[in-house]
């Protein structure tokens, strides 16, 4: 068996930027088991797979240890794979996934995407979380996922987190944000939970990132940047209940994976 590979760097216009994702478009579903070993041999953060179903696609996200409910920059990814490689004359991807049905169009010469909007509300840090992160933080808040707020950039950027002290402290993932000085914000996102110990750039984190900042800016508008070593930029949207995403996305390779 041949199962065709992509490899986009998302929410960069370079290569080597970004957040790298596989991408294997199916004519139909392998085994689960399958799909995870895949994962694990690209050992990349997000690995996506998705089948047609009609005009709609069915997708589904695993990072190197197990399958996740949401994922932007592997969606931004696959919305480059159909828009720009598969189907260059259509103008949208319609994606049917765990979350919701999720649709990438051009936008220019970037991509948006439409992502559900998940609101934070304060939260208490579990014991052991800031002593993991090595700097208390002004706020807590809970979303989809924890979030933190600090007051400077420099102290997001400066973050050197104990990540087996965070799982120890039974936290599997967290956001950490501040005010940007060339941006409106700034984030990283840690997942030792699922196998990621810093993710790159994260579309999903940016569904809380945005509603908060949003309202703490009085903007709905506004642009930002994740400070991982490869960095990346994003446009976030304010649309009542959901978050329009837009970035750039580079292919990095085209192949085969051969499947005894």
């Amino acid at each position: 068996m041949r199962v065709p590979i992509y490899q986009v760097d998302a929410f960069t216009s370079r290569l080597f930027a970004g957040n790298p994702a596989a991408v294997c478009p199916l004519e139909g579903w392998l085994a689960d088991d399958l799909m995870q070993a895949i994962a694990a041999e690209n050992n990349l953060s997000e690995t996506a797979f998705f089948v047609p179903e009609g005009e709609v696609y069915r997708l589904r996200w695993f990072t190197p240890v197990r399958e996740v409910e949401l994922c932007g920059h592997a969606t931004l990814a696959s919305g480059h794979v159909v828009l720009r490689r598969l189907h260059p004359e259509r103008d949208r991807a319609v994606f049917s996934t765990r979350s919701g049905r999720l649709v990438v169009v051009r936008d220019g010469d970037r991509l948006l995407m439409d992502l559900p909007a998940y609101p934070a509300r304060p939260a208490v840090a579990p014991p052991g979380l800031c002593d993991a992160l090595g700097r208390d933080p002004d706020e807590v808040l809970a979303a989809n996922y924890l979030m933190v707020v600090y007051s400077d950039e420099e102290l997001v950027r400066s973050l050197r987190p104990d990540t087996a002290a965070m799982l120890e402290a039974g936290v599997d993932e967290v956001i950490v944000t501040a005010p940007g000085r060339h941006c409106d914000f700034v984030s990283r996102f840690f997942a030792p939970g699922y196998g990621i110990p810093e993710d790159p750039v994260t579309g999903s984190a940016h569904c809380a990132l945005a509603p908060f900042w949003a309202e703490r800016l009085g903007a709905r508008r506004l642009e930002a940047r994740q400070l991982s070593a490869r960095g990346g930029e994003l446009v976030c949207e304010l649309r009542e209940d959901r978050v329009a995403i837009a970035g750039d996305a580079v292919l990095y390779l085209e192949g085969e994976i051969e499947i005894p």
